[in-house]
């Protein structure tokens, strides 16, 4: 397909300009020469605002144009024999409204950022990183191929989890950015290991190659059993970036950062970008239902678990995160279950309130505490009350689970946190025995060679 030339600088400015911004800030930074913080936060500000200008002509180009699927070829990464990885970008009906409201959604944050984040010790690092979690996102969105939706993919779980801990002075930082990080990494291998699948089963990462046909409608191309262990892949990879069961338990944990941080990553764009990569691949779904029942049934358990557990929580932060993961529960569910424009306005809709919420949360407790003392007191609270239609027993042992985040956290550290540090740990060891074997063996060789000479 010939794309038209202005398109195509079009879909490569939404993410080229957060890409510049990031050059522009990081570059001096490392250099010792960090800009000021106006410089650094309008520098930043800018890069998403051309890319959200970007997004939005193009959204309009392809209404014109009857929303047809346009890809921008930027040139080839490899070529080996018959295999073949392309660095290529897609605008379609999906990939263009996700640029459109996650580079919005970035600009606003950018700008209360500015403000928010004013003389922090960290400031031009928030920057950085919220560059970086901007042009991973856009890459991961546009993206025409697996291998290039997996750099974008890694780039935006990389700044997550620096920004999870961005306050590297608390240790309950470190350890929330820790836990994200393993679940991240372990969750990972669905995505990679599906892009080898790929790789082997077509000779490319190219998405034309796996689904054929514009998005809603694409046709999967590959066989039931292969598309059966994709999707169980990509699904297994969806539910660590979307803090579905069982790994669930480092979401609440990562409201440990900034609030800034808090309402873009985990309750708008990263926590849905499990739900894009099954919107994207929702062909090889249709091709192996088996694999939308499982995400349809785990997201399904996780908003129930979500909803029951967030109803105990005393602080507002942890509050909106179950009710992200719930609503991520019933994107996912939505997907499985074969749905597709739906999930989409479901992510936008869900993504923008939470955005909202999680940015005025401050304010609001703020607000709360002044109306509490100008009555003279607690003016109440939300119903808490359990249904009253189970049994007392039911409900005290509802409510205990509740209180104990339903033991996701423990189940978490224990299956997949604590056996991941334990590996590395040992990698370490392993790493500094043979270190010090070979400086002991040169120290030796050293001696031997002044005692000939």
């Amino acid at each position: 397909m010939n794309t038209p030339s202005t398109l195509s600088v079009l879909v490569t400015a939404q993410l080229l300009a957060p890409a510049a911004s990031l050059a522009a800030v990081g570059i001096p930074a490392l250099a010792g020469r960090a800009p000021s913080e106006r410089t650094a936060s309008r520098l930043v500000m800018a890069g998403f605002v051309v890319a959200f200008a970007a997004s939005i002509a193009t959204l309009a180009w392809l209404a014109l144009d009857g929303f047809g699927a346009h890809e921008v070829h930027l040139g080839t990464i490899f070529t080996v024999g018959a295999h073949a990885s392309t660095f290529d970008l897609v605008a379609d009906l999906l990939s263009v409204p996700f640029t459109c409201f996650s580079s919005g959604l970035l600009c606003l944050v950018a700008l209360f950022a500015g403000k928010y984040m004013h003389r922090e010790s960290g400031f031009i690092r928030f920057f950085v990183l919220l560059a970086t979690f901007g042009t991973g996102m856009n890459l991961l969105v546009l993206a025409g191929s697996i291998d290039v939706m997996f750099a974008g993919w890694e780039l935006v779980g990389v700044s997550s989890t620096l920004l999870i801990g961005f306050f590297h002075e608390r240790t309950n930082a470190v350890d929330a950015a820790m836990r994200a990080f393993v679940t991240y990494r372990v969750c990972d291998v669905g995505l990679l290991a599906a892009l080898v699948v790929l790789h082997g089963a077509v000779g490319s990462g190219d998405i034309a190659r796996t689904v054929e046909g514009t998005w809603p409608h694409g046709t999967c191309l590959l066989d039931h059993r292969t598309a059966l262990v994709v999707g169980l892949l990509l699904a297994f990879a969806a539910l660590g970036k979307s803090g579905q069961l069982p790994f669930s338990g480092w979401l609440p944990r990562a409201m440990e950062g900034p609030t800034p941080s808090s309402a873009i990553f985990y309750g708008a764009l990263s926590i849905h970008a499990g739900a894009y990569l099954m919107l994207r691949y929702g062909a090889v779904l249709d091709a192996a239902p088996a694999a939308g029942w499982v995400l349809a049934g785990i997201g399904i358990a996780t908003a129930l678990h979500a909803t029951l557990v967030g109803r105990t929580q005393t602080d507002l932060k942890s509050m909106l995160a179950y009710a992200s993961m719930a609503q991520a529960g019933l994107i996912l569910a939505e997907i499985g279950l074969g749905l597709r424009v739906i999930p989409l306005l479901h992510v936008v809709g869900h993504a923008t309130l939470r955005s909202l919420q999680f940015l005025r949360a401050p304010s609001a407790l703020r607000d709360r505490h002044e109306l509490a003392s100008a009555l003279g007191g607690h003016h109440g609270h939300g119903s808490t009350e359990w249904p009253a239609w189970l049994p007392p027993r039911a409900r005290h042992a509802l409510y205990r689970a509740s209180l104990d985040r339903g033991w996701s956290e423990a189940m978490l550290m224990h299956g997949v946190v604590d056996p991941a540090l334990r590996v590395l740990r040992s990698i370490a060891a392993i790493e500094a025995r043979w270190r010090a074997t070979l400086e002991g063996s040169a120290r030796r060789t050293g001696t031997e060679g002044r005692r000939h000479g």
